[in-house]
């Protein structure tokens, strides 16, 4: 199980009313993202168990290609470090709570310099040699699903304990492509959340038009550029018009598969690492009802 852990904190922030520890740090976060994990894997029982951290949210690599790329998300820029991005001060106070807390229990906290967490999850579950869910709110990971390889992703947007079971059918019976052409699909469309500017009078259904007929985003332009292929004159034109975003755009939007991780430490605990840590940690920050629930769970 891979947790786009920043995904989750993130709704955990805004979805759990606001809790204080005694020295009146808000720690919402920190709490509903345990109870978040206590709940998944009381559900599903992984033997193992990663919360994929974006060590870099914008890395260089996809501004040099698009510089548009989360720039409306900047707050600060930092040079030879990753951009500081917007965060909601209760929220940022609350990030190197989770990340102790995790640590305590010996759950593996994984990124990777210069990698968001979607690079680190595209690459633990590419080749993983057993089933993988990946846990996120992120439609762009979609692209992962393979029914082959038993990779799913676990869908949160409707909250932890509503999600949805993504398979190839349904990313089919949503979008009207197959998984491995999302992320083409995708770069088409555009996202505003990602500053992906998409191409211009392409929607869902014009992007999945394309697709079903010239199968990936080189089919699409190769067919876009030969004028026997059959395109009509309108795409024909958009696509055109685009081409210096799509000459870029597809390896931006592609989660890395091949990031060098340490996969030694992934195995789900059955106790606490820390145990004396632990209490330490809940007592500072209240977090004893959550501390003792994920406890539990992990003793099954």
């Amino acid at each position: 199980m891979l947790l786009d852990t920043a995904s989750m904190y993130f709704r955990a922030f805004f979805g759990v009313p606001e809790i204080k520890a005694p020295d009146g740090t808000p720690v919402n976060a920190v709490r509903g993202l345990l109870d978040f994990i206590s709940r998944l894997v009381d559900d599903y029982r992984p033997t193992d168990l990663v919360c994929c951290w974006d060590n870099d949210w914008r890395p260089e690599w996809r501004v040099d290609l698009l510089p548009s790329y989360k720039a409306h998300r900047v707050v600060e820029e930092v040079a030879g470090s990753p951009d500081v991005e917007e965060v909601p001060d209760p929220l940022g106070v609350q990030v190197p709570i989770i990340r102790e807390v995790l640590e305590a229990f010996g759950i593996c906290v994984l990124g990777a310099d210069g990698y968001e967490a979607d690079d680190v999850i595209g690459t633990l579950a590419t080749g993983a040699g057993q089933p993988v869910d990946v846990v996120t709110g992120d439609r762009d990971l979609f692209q992962l699903v393979d029914d082959e390889a038993d990779v799913r992703v676990l869908y949160i947007a409707r909250g932890v304990g509503n999600h949805e079971r993504v398979t190839n059918d349904w990313v089919r019976a949503k979008y009207g492509v197959d998984a491995r052409q999302y992320a083409d699909f995708a770069t088409l469309r555009g996202d505003a959340s990602d500053g992906l500017p998409g191409v211009a009078g392409v929607g869902d259904k014009t992007a999945a038009s394309l697709l079903g007929r010239h199968g990936d985003m080189a089919g699409i332009r190769a067919a876009a550029l030969d004028p026997d292929s059959g395109m009509g004159p309108g795409p024909r034109a958009k696509l055109a018009a685009a081409a210096d975003y799509l000459e870029v755009a597809p390896r931006v939007v592609a989660v890395a598969r091949d990031i060098d991780l340490d996969r030694s430490r992934t195995s789900l605990p059955t106790t606490p690492r820390d145990p004396e840590r632990l209490a330490a940690l809940a007592e500072k920050w209240a977090l004893g009802s959550p501390v003792e629930r994920l406890t539990a769970v992990l003793a099954r």
